[in-house]
């Protein structure tokens, strides 16, 4: 997969070389590359940005370096999905990202100040995305997330692939169970002795009752 992340601050970009999503890189399955902004702006003060009409507050990203930086990365050739982060978008889901782990190539756009030229979301934009319900000063996090989420889906980044199949909200929507490791005893709370049984089956069935207790309390 190829990610190109559109961005005024490339530098924050620098988690995106550890753990995981660096694998991934090193191993060759991802292709992760920071466009700065400013490299397309309208002047030589690096100009992205200006007041918007209205009566609005704040400033607004102007549509020509986000054009140029969009058809930068050549989405049509390239048959690339177009996602803008922003906070009217479509919420993140397990499912958006299983669904967007299929695409060979996608262009993330990272919106700031007060937002982007409307403009560019009806000529240029495929998919808006949201990480919540509400708002931070830009783009940048929520790319990552939106990007660690998607990666970690595609065959080969993970050790195991049955590790991400038993992920929270991979099965049907729903949390997953609590879970618990070496020692037996800790602080004088102990391990539940069904999963000491090595009951493959009772094992199944008590943690999916977990998962079902799990829901109901969130």
């Amino acid at each position: 997969m190829k990610i190109d992340c559109i961005t005024l601050f490339p530098e924050m970009f620098a988690p995106m070389n550890c753990s995981i999503m660096g694998r991934a890189q090193k191993s060759g399955i991802l292709k992760f590359r920071t466009i700065h902004l400013r490299d397309f702006a309208i002047n030589d003060y690096g100009q992205v940005d200006d007041d918007p009409y209205g009566i609005e507050a704040g400033m607004v990203l102007r549509p020509e370096p986000l054009a140029k930086a969009i058809d930068f990365c050549e989405p049509k050739k390239n048959n690339a999905t177009v996602i803008l982060l922003a906070a009217d978008g479509v919420s993140l889901s397990h499912s958006l990202a299983k669904e967007l782990s299929q695409k060979e190539h996608l262009v993330l756009v990272c919106g700031h100040y007060k937002g982007v030229d409307e403009r560019i979301r009806q000529s240029r934009v495929d998919l808006s995305v949201s990480i919540g319900n509400y708002v931070v000063s830009g783009g940048e996090l929520p790319a990552m997330i939106l990007s660690d989420a998607i990666v970690r889906l595609i065959p080969g980044v993970l050790g195991s692939m049955e590790s991400a199949e038993t992920d929270s909200f991979a099965q049907d929507g729903m949390l997953s169970c609590p879970v618990w490791t070496r020692p037996q005893e800790f602080e004088e709370m102990k391990v539940p002795e069904i999963l000491l049984s090595g009951h493959h089956e009772n094992i199944r069935k008590w943690q999916k009752e977990m998962r079902n207790k799990a829901n109901r309390n969130s």
